[in-house]
């Protein structure tokens, strides 16, 4: 299972969201700090959920990382865009 579908998967089930869109940034930080070959360390993510919707930026920002747990000490950077 690649990280992009661990990804998927926690958060799918911790929130069922509406919208759900995981990128692999990996290849645009080549040579940056965390990348390594083989890319799955820098990822951008969409999700719309209703139980996410009613928590400030902050508090959707922790629920995420809660969800995703120790696949967080996997990814270098998470940028989120969450609603």
């Amino acid at each position: 299972m690649t990280v992009a579908d661990e990804i998927s998967a926690r958060l799918s089930a911790a929130f069922s969201p509406e919208v759900l869109e995981i990128q692999d940034d990996s290849e645009k930080h080549r040579g940056h700090g965390g990348w390594q070959e083989g890319g799955e360390t820098h990822f951008s993510i969409r999700i719309r959920a209703a139980s996410l919707a009613p928590l400030g930026r902050v508090a959707r920002h922790r629920a995420v990382h809660q969800a995703l747990g120790d696949l967080t000490t996997r990814i270098h950077a998470i940028a989120l865009d969450i609603g």
